[in-house]
């Protein structure tokens, strides 16, 4: 198991972000309102089932799921695609693959020391985002 997750956490970085939004074929409009954004993630565990909601004034996007199970995804307010995905935990990492109409597309979370560390990736393009834990919840 990776080392907790749990938490709440503030966005303090987001490099890459419009090159990953693009290969997902996010129009124009909605990559320059998403750029604007500081996201908040709140990550909750009890066993083997996560819940990760990801928080921002424009929209929210929870997820959850289980651990080495496949489950359908749909996107909803991110590119709106049907996909299946499975996460799996590798060392200190959470790893999700994501299989649908995009290749090579899937997300890592792992914390180091007070950071929470996010990779993104569709299509050669990847994001990497950093939080800082919010010690006031």
């Amino acid at each position: 198991m990776p080392t907790s997750l749990c938490g709440t956490w503030d966005m303090i970085s987001n490099v890459n972000f419009e090159g990953y939004m693009s290969a997902l074929g996010i129009s124009a409009y909605l990559r320059k309102i998403a750029l604007k954004l500081k996201l908040r993630k709140v990550i909750e565990q009890q066993g083997d089932q996560y819940i990760i909601k990801t928080l921002s004034t424009f929209r929210n996007y929870t997820i959850s799921f289980k651990t080495g199970q496949e489950f359908e995804e749909f996107t909803k307010g991110l590119d709106n695609r049907h996909i299946k995905s499975t996460v799996t935990c590798q060392g200190n990492k959470l790893m999700c693959e994501q299989t649908g109409e995009k290749t090579n597309r899937g997300w890592t979370h792992w914390v180091e020391g007070d950071k929470l560390h996010l990779e993104l990736y569709c299509e050669g393009e990847v994001c990497k985002q950093v939080f800082k834990k919010n010690v006031s919840e």
